[in-house]
């Protein structure tokens, strides 16, 4: 039996490795979004819930295939998949096809693809990479920041042009926690950050959109126009509000029913369920996601190379960050910028996305650990 490499009960190693108490919390999250699409239809499985739960099988498929990788590859890979990635988004500009009034989607015949999800893992894998190979020594200095920043830049600033506020802040916030992971000083964040609040007014008269703008004025008084740009937060707070402790109950929920509430099955799926299911559905959701980005940094502590290091800890960030983003802006604490809630929202970007990164950070588990957990 030896020579199989069978683990206790006659269990083959590979699969007795891999982490089966976070791979059976991530499908118990994904059928929980099945149910909060199946009310939002309505009680239906069309269009919503039964498309979600293919794609999303298919993309846990696809990250247990990922897992399987070994780290050093994707050290190995990691700055000619940033290249690769730039440059399909440089295609997006020129080629690029439309949809919804955004230039975000590369047509390739056979498949269409939207390059500025990939970069966000893509963007922690290239930054990790790169302070791996630079000299402990030069992380302190500033020859440590402005090469970062430019990595950081030129995605964001083509994604910004597609227009996408959303994953251009996503991207962003990938690369800055790397920087701010791999040792980057406090006081390069500091003048960084001043630099950007003087250049914020800027950004938000001449940059972005006259929608984008709206967006970010209205947040903090969305009663203004109620019916307007208000509209979507003033609506997914009733939805909220009305949920209470354990909610209406399942398939008895009015604001989206009654289509009050817009995006009740992508961007506001969250409010959906907390009409229904209530505090305690959101606290379950906490909980979950909680949960996995804490088992996600774990993976951090525990591994053996600085590359896997930053890697883990910042595409745990990443699905916090997806988590963060979408919860305050469905409760009004956050502008609204088009960041769904992975695996509960309808969509598959923000699942592929997500699952990618779990598949990479079940990777990095892999070869950090010695022991069967089986």
């Amino acid at each position: 039996m030896s020579q199989l490499d069978l683990g206790p009960g006659f269990v083959p190693s590979p699969v007795a490795q891999m982490p089966w108490k976070i791979i059976l919390l991530v499908i118990a999250i994904g059928m929980f979004g099945l149910v909060v699409l199946y009310s939002a239809a309505s009680g239906s499985m069309q269009p919503w819930a039964m498309s979600q739960g293919i794609r999303f099988f298919i993309f846990l498929a696809m990250a247990l295939v990922l897992s399987r990788i070994p780290e050093s590859v994707w050290a190995l890979a990691a700055l000619p998949m940033y290249v690769v990635i730039l440059v399909m988004l440089v295609g997006v500009e020129a080629l690029g096809a439309v949809a919804g009034g955004s230039q975000r989607w590369l047509d390739l015949g056979f498949i269409r693809i939207q390059p500025s999800e990939l970069m966000k893992p893509a963007i922690v894998l290239a930054m990790a990479r790169f302070y791996e190979m630079l000299p402990a020594s030069d992380i302190r200095k500033f020859g440590a920041l402005w090469p970062g920043l430019i990595m950081i830049g030129l995605p964001a600033a083509l994604v910004m042009l597609q227009p996408d506020l959303g994953t251009a802040l996503m991207i962003t916030a990938g690369g800055v926690t790397v920087m701010f992971l791999a040792g980057i000083p406090l006081r390069l964040f500091i003048g960084s950050a001043l630099i950007l609040a003087i250049s914020t007014p800027l950004v938000v008269n001449f940059v972005l959109h006259d929608y984008q703008r709206n967006r970010v004025l209205i947040f903090l008084e969305p009663e203004k126009d109620p019916l307007g740009t208000g509209y979507h937060i003033s609506q997914s707070k009733i939805a909220i509000g009305s949920g209470g402790v354990t909610g209406k109950g399942f398939l008895q929920g009015t604001q989206s029913h009654l289509d009050y509430l817009p995006e009740g099955h992508t961007d506001f799926a969250l409010a959906t369920m907390m009409e229904e299911w209530g505090l305690m559905g959101g606290i379950f959701l906490i909980l979950a996601f909680g949960t996995l980005i804490g088992w996600g940094i774990n993976v951090g502590v525990r591994a053996k190379t600085r590359f896997a290091r930053l890697t883990a800890a910042a595409l745990s960030s990443t699905i916090f960050f997806y988590c963060a983003i979408n919860m305050g802006m469905v409760m009004g604490l956050a502008p609204v910028v088009g960041i769904p809630l992975p695996m509960i929202s309808f969509g598959g970007t923000a699942l592929m996305t997500v699952m990618i990164c779990f598949g990479i950070l079940m990777s990095i588990d892999r070869e950090s650990r010695k022991v069967s957990r089986w």
